[in-house]
């Protein structure tokens, strides 16, 4: 049986990188382990970055954030401005009108906050579907020049931004209230619900694409995707924990459910990878537009991937099991 979550790295590269058709000219960048858009030639100038992604067990209050946020983040972390989106929209029995409408106004809103446009896509009611669900395909161009690729050099900084674990304490905070009124008052668990609005990368990646060498979004595995930097990079990385950023309400719920705040699904925090001469102006710029920003390491000639906590060396860990599809 395939595990909860995302696909693991050796079954796609077993089963599905190694089924994909790929003969077009025009495909730049296409499938590819720790690349979440795909870049096609578009004219002399500039190049198409597309991206698609699901959105599912989110609440249904915030669901049209998500589904503008999800896949338009991954187009920014290319370097382009997401422009024009597809959604498909499915939808479970007794779906009422005032339920369509918040999701789609509030969907517009974060397309007009973007200059992005829907293009179409589908709509529709079904008995097979048990809670509302959509994919959204999202579009921008970038100029050829200005492509950004989640590829380091050994000496680039690492640097995150806002800090991790947000999205699985946010979670937590939507769908098992009850249980975090066990360590948390309700304005605190509310103050955590509310954070959901820090799950999208492009503010942070729109600032940082100047200056970065590339970037990458810290969705499920959290901070392991460090591992798919390095893999196609041909390089190592050093990280020290206690440079790592988690705010002070999601740490609590990371304690309280026991789990390794590195390895949690991290949708909001960016990883950018900085040439190290131009990581002070970047985190200075970030800071600027009101983004936390935080360098907690590097990558490295070595292959060895560390962190380094407490003083002591250790490795860093993998991608195994997703707490977040666990626990919900």
């Amino acid at each position: 049986m395939l595990p909860l979550g995302k696909i693991r790295s050796e079954v796609l590269k077993e089963i599905v990188l190694k089924n994909l058709p790929l003969d077009d000219t025009k495909i730049i960048y296409g499938p590819r382990e720790g690349f979440d858009s795909a870049v096609l030639e578009y004219d002399d100038d500039n190049y198409l970055v597309i991206a698609t992604d699901p959105i599912l067990g989110v609440p249904k209050e915030k669901f049209g954030f998500f589904t503008y946020h999800f896949a338009s983040s991954d187009v920014a972390v290319f370097g382009a401005n997401p422009r024009w989106i597809i959604v498909d929209l499915l939808l479970p029995p007794k779906t009422t009108k005032e339920d369509l409408t918040l999701i789609m106004k509030t969907l517009k809103n974060e397309c007009n906050k973007y200059n992005t446009s829907i293009l179409g896509g589908h709509t529709g009611v079904y008995n097979t579907v048990k809670e509302i669900t959509a994919t959204t395909t999202a579009m921008g161009l970038v100029k050829k020049n200005e492509l950004r690729l989640p590829l380091a050099k050994a000496g680039d900084d690492i640097i995150i931004t806002k800090g991790i674990a947000i999205e699985f304490a946010v979670g937590v905070a939507w769908f098992k209230r009850d249980e975090l009124r066990k360590i948390l008052s309700p304005s605190e668990i509310n103050t955590l619900k509310e954070m959901y609005r820090l799950e999208t990368v492009i503010p942070d990646a729109l600032v940082a694409r100047k200056f970065a060498r590339g970037m990458h979004d810290a969705t499920e595995g959290g901070l392991t995707a460090l591992h798919e930097i390095a893999n196609n990079s041909g390089v190592g990385f050093k990280v020290y924990y206690e440079r790592i950023y988690i705010p002070s309400l999601v740490k609590k719920v990371v304690n309280h459910y026991k789990v390794d705040p590195l390895t949690l699904s991290s949708t909001g925090t960016l990883i950018i990878i900085s040439p190290k001469e131009k990581t002070k102006t970047l985190i200075e710029e970030l800071h600027r537009h009101g983004i936390k920003a935080f360098r907690i390491g590097k990558f490295t000639e070595s292959k060895e991937r560390i962190l380094i906590r407490r003083g002591k060396e250790e490795e860093f860990p993998e991608f195994k099991s997703d707490a977040y599809a666990e626990i919900y």
